[in-house]
């Protein structure tokens, strides 16, 4: 074989290997799982998302740590993002929307109204999850979703979690809950705050391995 051809094809297979391990790349996160396009895209703006809330975390003068001077910070702890950990619901209003209590972290009693759930399904079992109206200490009206599951207290914050909650005017709309955008409340890093507390009817009876993990 002429050598000028054995260096074609030599350059043919290097620019197939170059391609697949490109492919390659783009279809894998760093623990092995395959990806679509839309997915890492989506995996690496949730750990933009973190970087900033780790700055914030870190010098926003309204943050725990600028508060609280006695707990010294690092970066919030997290599990690796998981797309398989996003759903969509339409909310489901209560017939009655009771007021109940809950309580803080400090043994404060609170009334909050028991406004609507939403449904998910993981690993083929039906779940829901309340959404709460309150009332914030500004007056304004505030929507949340908060929860305990099977990680509480073992890879995450012994109190539970929280979601935020955008209330649509649409009734059909389609809400997206986010598991990689639950977060601990200001009291996981110290004990000058004090946070709502979830029922137990707020319990997953799973393992929701996503979003933020325990701090301390």
């Amino acid at each position: 074989m002429p050598k000028h051809s054995t260096a074609v094809k030599y350059r043919v297979i290097e620019h197939s290997l170059f391609i697949f391990l490109f492919l390659l790349q783009f279809s894998f996160n760093s623990c092995g799982k395959k990806y679509s396009p839309e997915q890492l895209a989506y995996i690496n703006g949730i750990e933009k998302l973190r970087k900033e809330k780790d700055n914030d975390m870190k010098n926003d003068p309204d943050s725990p740590f600028q508060r609280d001077k006695n707990v010294p910070f690092h970066n919030l702890n997290y599990f690796p993002v998981d797309p398989n950990y996003v759903f969509h619901s339409k909310l489901y209003l209560y017939k009655n929307q009771d007021t109940v209590s809950i309580f803080g972290t400090k043994g404060e009693e609170r009334k909050i109204v028991r406004y609507g759930y939403v449904t998910f399904n993981l690993n083929n079992t039906s779940y829901k999850l309340n959404v709460y109206k309150g009332i914030s200490s500004s007056g304004s009206i505030y929507y949340t979703i908060w929860f305990t599951d099977k990680t509480t207290n073992v890879e995450t914050y012994g109190v539970g979690r929280y979601l935020d909650f955008d209330l649509s005017p649409d009734t059909n709309y389609i809400y997206t809950i986010d598991f990689n955008m639950a977060y601990n409340p200001y009291c996981a890093y110290t004990p000058m705050y004090s946070c709502a507390i979830p029922r137990k009817e707020d319990h997953i009876d799973a393992a929701i391995e996503a979003g933020e993990k325990k701090f301390h």
